[in-house]
C-alpha cells in the first residue's frame, strides 16, 4: 500500500503528540544568568536533573528519563572528542546543539520505524559576563532556540512563556541570592500553568497566579520532592566550573515552604 504525504503528516502529528503528551508533567527547569554564576535550578523526586557536561556547560532536561540520559551521554561524548580533537574553546553549546544534538534528534522523530524521543533540553554556556551567557532549549524533534538572560523548559509552551515573562522582573544580571527566589516562585508559576490543561487561550488569565497559590504550591511539592540548583561560577579560578548546591545552601531558599505555616487566629 503506498505511503502518501497526508499519512506522513497524520504519523508526524501523532509522534508530536506523543512526545507532548510526555512532556506535560514534567517538573519545570529554569536558567538565569547571575553576577557571580550561571545557575539552573528545579525541583525533583528522584532522579538527579542538572549536569556538567564540559567545562563551561550545563544540562538539564524533561522527558522520559532513558531520553534525558541519552541525550546528556551523547553530549559529554561530543564535547569531550570536540576539546580533544581541536580545542576546548571549539566546544560550544552552538555547535554541540546546532550540529550534532539537533539533527539527530530529528532523525529519530522523522524515522516512522522508531519510538519518537520525549525530551525538551536546556543547555547552558558560561561567559566571561553574564551578557557573554548563552542558552539553548533543544525540543524532541531536533528544533532548538537560542536565548539570553534566563531560559526555561517546561511541561507546555504556555507555561514556558509564562515562567519567562516572570523572569523578567529579575533585571540584567542580579546575583545569585536575589535571583533564586524569584527563580522558585517561577517554578512555581511553570508547574502552576501547564497543569491547567484543559483551559483555552483566553482562560489562562483566569489561572490563579497569586502569590499566595504559589506559596501554596512549593509548600505542597516540597513535602515530597527537592530543590536541586546546578552553578557554573563565574569568579572560581578552576577549569571545572560546575558543582551542585548542597542540602545546607537551598535549606535558607526553601526554608519559607518547608516550616509549619503561621498559626492563624
Amino acid at each position: 500500500m503506498a505511503f502518501t504525504p497526508f499519512d506522513f503528516n497524520e504519523a508526524i502529528h501523532q509522534r508530536r503528540e506523543h512526545a507532548e503528551e510526555g512532556l506535560r508533567y514534567g517538573s519545570p527547569v529554569i536558567a538565569v544568568s547571575c553576577q557571580e554564576a550561571l545557575a539552573v535550578l528545579t525541583v525533583r523526586r528522584t532522579q538527579r536533573k542538572v549536569f556538567e557536561i564540559y567545562d563551561r556547560l550545563i544540562y538539564s532536561a524533561i522527558g522520559n528519563q532513558s531520553d534525558i540520559e541519552a541525550v546528556r551521554l551523547a553530549a559529554v561524548d561530543l564535547a569531550a572528542r570536540e576539546g580533544y580533537e581541536r580545542s576546548p574553546d571549539d566546544v560550544t553549546v552552538q555547535r554541540l546543539v546546532g550540529f550534532a544534538l539537533s539533527p539527530a534528534l530529528k532523525e529519530v522523530f522523522r524515522d516512522q520505524f522508531r519510538a519518537p524521543s520525549v525530551i525538551r533540553a536546556l543547555f547552558g554556556e558560561l561567559g566571561d559576563t553574564p551578557d557573554q551567557d548563552v542558552f539553548y532549549v533543544l525540543n524532541y524533534d531536533g528544533e532548538f532556540s537560542a536565548h539570553s538572560g534566563a531560559a526555561a523548559v517546561a511541561g507546555t509552551r504556555r507555561a514556558e512563556e509564562a515562567v519567562r515573562n516572570s523572569l523578567e522582573e529579575l533585571g540584567a544580571a542580579p546575583t545569585i541570592a536575589d535571583a533564586l527566589p524569584k527563580v522558585l516562585e517561577a517554578w512555581a508559576l511553570g508547574y502552576i500553568v501547564q497543569a491547567e490543561r484543559d483551559r483555552d487561550e483566553e482562560e489562562t488569565s483566569a489561572v490563579d497566579t497569586s502569590s499566595a497559590r504559589l506559596a501554596q504550591t512549593l509548600r505542597e511539592e516540597l513535602a515530597h520532592a527537592r530543590v536541586e540548583v546546578g552553578i557554573l561560577d563565574r569568579l572560581s579560578t578552576r577549569e571545572a566550573r560546575f558543582r551542585l548546591y548542597a542540602a545546607s545552601e537551598t535549606e535558607p531558599l526553601v526554608a519559607p515552604y518547608t516550616s509549619p505555616p503561621p498559626a492563624t487566629r
